[in-house]
């Protein structure tokens, strides 16, 4: 849990390991905070007061907590040469964390019941603490933040993402880890070809502020970096045999996308939602069931906040019965800030406004503001399909619900809170109108990622209807020996997926080229799925 002593690790002289429980210490985090209301407040305060704390944010800053005992306290790290931290605090926590001055009257002055700046509540004691922290962060001769990235588009674009917000918040010792860099050894390989190709164009077309970075390169592994042994292996992957074939799949089915569509299709109309983190091909699956539902000759409407809008590019008038509408994020977000901001102008000093804003810059209010846009779409769907890319997390939801029932105990009026939004959560815990289709990666994180967002969204009475394993070389063909070992490693994790998490499991096998425009489209979509034998 939240334990703040290292132990030593076997086998690595000079190596202590403490493994900070970011979900522990929130909770240890929530408790702390909320604990003196209960038997004061009434209950829809102190669940309005839980649920803020319940989101990412809050686990983001509990594990700051957890850090700054590290960093502010010159006993804990006396004995240490080097302290590496495997997850730094973003630019927003930063820059929150560096306006302290307006935390008190800021968060008794916030009545939208939606912020981000709840789990910094419980931290007005440890201001010098943290102040110290945050200095030894900037310290360019103390601190050097690895931006960890992959030779892929999507995962360059939020390291440059990330690059500016820490840039911003004042941190300019950075360097650039890219992990999985892979070369082909067989050039009549045309999957292992397009694998390497794909990649030195993504680096080619590298944001320029990355390219400024030093850069250092780990080449995809034939195993699995896990274990002492393994970790030593890592920067002279070569000179090792690749695993074997990983575990039999005991004849586990899993179907394509086609037999996922014929489920969907049922219903004859209803909204579907693709969910996952960053990169993992929501808005590629998104637009894939969308066509081929069009295509089947229902009525559909795709609604998408990809940002470079190429897939609604791809599909744009060629597709009859498809409609398509494109929701900017960036301009939701200045409507949604700039309301907020008006609302508060007047009772809030230049400090409190200051904070308010930074606080509107969180993912979460991004997550909102798309959010009330989508609210809109989604009624839309009882007369045909409405697919969407993008979706609010569970938290945002109970959050949004949470103050929707505070604003109407406390004030007895319907609130500002709009019809269709109203509507939402209910609609979404209709099984029936609503399929979740959860998008992941047949690899650890990804697919743990994934988890995590299954349990958030079982929390706000939601139940993803399927999950779907993108970019899969078990059913490539490849025979490259790293991408085959690659592919064995998959099944652990399609075990797990199917075994421990999900009720549907649909594959999609990594393609060759690039899915845009909709012959590709409905070919991934009609693609069949495999019957693994070992």
């Amino acid at each position: 849990g939240g334990a703040t002593s290292s132990v030593p690790v076997l086998g690595v002289p000079n190596l202590e390991a403490l493994n900070i429980d970011p979900e522990a210490s929130a909770k240890a985090y929530r408790d702390r905070i909320v604990g003196p209301y209960r038997g004061i407040l009434p209950e829809a305060a102190l669940a309005s007061m839980e649920e803020q704390l319940s989101g990412a944010c809050t686990v983001e800053i509990a594990a700051f907590d957890e850090f700054t005992k590290l960093l502010a306290d010159p006993q804990a790290s006396a004995r240490f040469d080097h302290v590496i931290f495997d997850t730094a605090p973003t630019g927003h926590t930063l820059r929150l964390l560096k306006l302290p001055a307006a935390w008190t009257g800021f968060i008794a002055a916030n009545s939208t019941g939606t912020s981000c700046l709840g789990p910094l509540a419980g931290l007005q004691a440890q201001q010098a603490l943290y102040a110290a922290s945050v200095d030894s962060l900037l310290n360019a001769s103390l601190t050097t933040v690895v931006l960890v990235s992959r030779p892929e588009r999507a995962a360059l674009a939020e390291a440059e993402r990330t690059r500016g917000e820490l840039h911003e918040a004042g941190l300019r010792n950075m360097v650039l880890a890219l992990n999985a860099v892979f070369h082909a050894t067989s050039p009549d390989d045309e999957i292992a070809q397009a694998l390497e190709a794909r990649s030195m164009r993504a680096l080619d077309e590298m944001p320029a502020g990355l390219r400024l970075l030093e850069r250092s390169e780990v080449q995809t592994l034939p195993f699995a970096p896990i274990g002492a042994a393994n970790l030593r292996r890592v920067n002279r992957p070569a000179a090792f045999a690749a695993e074997g074939a990983g575990p039999e799949l005991n004849d586990c089915a899993f179907g394509g996308l086609a037999g996922l569509i014929d489920e969907l299709e049922k219903a004859g109309h209803g909204v579907i939602l693709t969910m996952g983190k960053g990169g993992v091909g929501k808005t590629t699956i998104a637009a894939a069931v969308a066509v081929a539902l069009a295509h089947r000759g229902h009525q559909v409407h795709l609604s998408t906040t990809d940002p470079a809008a190429h897939i609604a590019a791809a599909v744009r008038d060629q597709v009859p019965g498809l409609t398509l509408s494109r929701i900017d994020p960036a301009a939701e977000i200045r409507k949604y800030t700039s309301e907020m901001v008006a609302k508060s102008a007047s009772t809030l000093d230049a400090h409190g406004l200051a904070l308010l804003e930074e606080d509107l810059r969180s993912p979460c209010t991004e997550e909102i503001a798309v959010f009330r846009a989508f609210a809109d779409e989604v009624a839309a769907g009882q007369n045909q399909f409405v697919i969407l890319d993008t979706a609010p997390t569970g938290h945002t939801l109970l959050l949004l619900d949470a103050a929707e029932s505070y604003h109407r105990e406390v004030s007895r009026s319907t609130g500002e809170i709009p019809e269709a939004v109203r509507q939402l959560l209910p609609r979404l815990r209709d099984g029936e109108f609503t399929r979740i289709l959860l998008v992941a990666l047949p690899e650890a994180t990804p697919v743990h990622e994934a988890a995590r967002l299954q349990e958030d969204l079982r929390r706000a009475g939601i139940e993803p209807f399927a999950w779907v394993v993108n970019q899969s070389f078990l059913l490539s063909g490849s025979t490259d020996p790293v991408l085959r070992a690659r592919a064995g490693r998959e099944k652990t994790y399609l075990r797990e997926v199917s075994e421990r998490h999900a009720r549907r499991v649909a594959v999609v096998p990594w393609t060759p080229q690039e899915v845009v425009g909709p012959e590709a489209l409905l070919r991934l979509a009609e693609g069949q799925g495999i019957l693994a034998k070992g």
